[in-house]
């Protein structure tokens, strides 16, 4: 297998444990009819393990020097359904270039960078050609914060789950990384709920969670301009104290806030 110098800068930790990467290909069900995007292969762990599983996978990496011992991997094994794009996956979620590439119906699967996170699960929740099912290796405390119920919500929580369902399906230890990170990981399962952009949604929650241990009724009034009192009625008609603060509340009740104040302010 080719040499390369990581790159601690592109947040690289490349996965080394032959059986995680077994489970991580079971979890993500891939099969013969599924075209998968691959965001930042490395030395293909993920994608030497799916390619005869699957119709065809596109890579996208932006380390010159991991695509160029990539394709020589892939050469060396004869594989022949994996294409290789030198290029930063967020830039082409501009002008619909995964269209222009031919990725149409796919799932992604991608090692991550921990720093990209937040950023490319806004942008594949949000781009106009959505992907099925995401499956994402992230930081352990973001997928479980992801995925936290009432009580204990973020923005982050509110948002991937306004467009999906997530779910962390497993952990993986820091041991099987090279270089070995400072945390676990989780595989996380996203599946995008086919949910338009509401700004007046993220507007509102970006209100509630303004100042996250005040109360919302105060972050709501304050940030947006509305009267305590409509504020009031609505935490009143849906069962909730005056003095709770914004991560009690669930997706429906802030699509019902959303609502409620968009037809009283």
């Amino acid at each position: 297998m080719p040499l390369v110098k990581l790159k601690k800068s592109l947040g690289q930790n490349l996965l080394k444990d032959k059986n995680q990467i077994r489970k991580i290909v079971e979890f993500s069900g891939v099969d013969k009819k599924d075209v998968v995007l691959e965001i930042g292969p490395g030395l293909g762990a993920l994608t030497l393990e799916m390619a005869p599983k699957v119709k065809r996978i596109v890579c996208v990496e932006t380390d010159k020097e991991m695509v160029s011992s990539l394709n020589a991997i892939l050469k060396e094994k004869g594989i022949k359904n994996v294409k290789i794009i030198n290029d930063d996956i967020l830039s082409l979620f501009d002008n619909d270039k995964l269209n222009v590439l031919g990725i149409k119906k796919y799932k992604v699967v991608a090692n991550i960078p921990y720093y990209l996170t937040s950023f490319l699960i806004r942008n594949l929740l949000e781009i106009k050609n959505l992907p099925g099912d995401i499956f994402l290796i992230i930081q352990k405390e973001v997928g479980e914060r992801i995925c936290s119920k009432p009580g204990d919500m973020s923005i982050l929580s509110v948002a991937v789950q306004y467009y999906s369902e997530p779910k962390v399906l497993m952990t993986i230890p820091r041991g099987c990384f090279v270089p070995s990170p400072k945390v676990d990981s989780v595989l996380i399962r996203i599946t995008p709920k086919g949910v338009k952009k509401d700004d007046r949604f993220f507007k509102i929650v970006k209100a509630g969670f303004s100042h996250p241990r005040k109360q919302l009724i105060g972050n709501l009034s304050s940030e947006l301009g509305i009267n305590r009192e409509t504020i009031k009625k609505w935490l009143n008609d849906n069962n909730l104290k005056p003095g709770e603060r914004a991560e009690v509340l669930s997706i429906k009740q802030w699509i019902n806030l959303t609502e409620h104040l968009s037809r009283n302010s």
